[in-house]
């Protein structure tokens, strides 16, 4: 089995910014949906913020997988976008394993923000339910216009904007660390109960 260097990307990383922003055009152009075009100049910024991460092949060091983290609404939302996997190493449960740490990592930094996603692919969508996304609609989503603009290069904006983002061929998911809360509150309230239940 293939082995991955799965970690927050750094400055020699700038490096495959060309053949990352290449490989996501011709994804989204195969897909026929999707985000069509990150510049290479891009592709460095978010390397150089800290805010991407990054899947290298053990053996060669090339470059394997990508993605990155954005923040909206004065960190309220956080979207961990652009999940590429190089086709050479698909197949390999890279896309699982680079989109947890991504999810891990951001959450620590970010850990009041709600994160969400927009996507189309079956894949991700398993992947963000595992990690505990939830399909929601769109008005749950960040309302920030730069979040919406960024849309533009999709070819499904035409149809984004006529329903005015209410709706989209895109599947919203988000994960909102008030449900967890929630969640845990149940189990540990279950537990007392059976606890309390069970005879001395």
């Amino acid at each position: 089995m293939q082995e991955f260097v799965i970690k927050v990307a750094g400055e020699e990383d700038c490096r495959f910014a060309e053949v990352i922003s290449s490989e996501m055009e011709a994804s989204a152009r195969a897909r026929g949906t999707g985000i069509a075009k990150r510049t290479p100049e891009y592709i460095k910024a978010k390397i150089r913020s800290g805010q991407a991460f990054i899947a290298l092949a053990s053996d060669t060091g090339d470059v394997a997988g990508f993605c990155y983290a954005e923040t909206w609404s004065n960190g309220s939302y956080v979207a961990n976008s652009g999940l590429l996997i190089f086709p050479a190493y698909r197949r390999d449960g890279l896309a699982r394993r680079l989109k947890a740490f991504a999810f891990t990592t951001s959450k620590n930094r970010y850990p009041a923000a709600k994160f969400f996603g927009l996507t189309t692919s079956l894949a991700v969508m398993n992947i963000n339910t595992e990690l505990g996304y939830r399909p929601v609609t769109y008005s749950e989503l960040t309302q920030d216009e730069e979040f919406w603009a960024s849309c533009q290069s999709c070819v499904n904006y035409p149809t984004l904007t006529s329903k005015d983002r209410k709706n989209c061929l895109c599947t919203a998911m988000l994960y909102d660390p008030e449900w967890e809360k929630r969640r845990q509150q149940k189990r540990e309230l279950k537990t007392e109960t059976v606890s309390a239940e069970v005879p001395v």
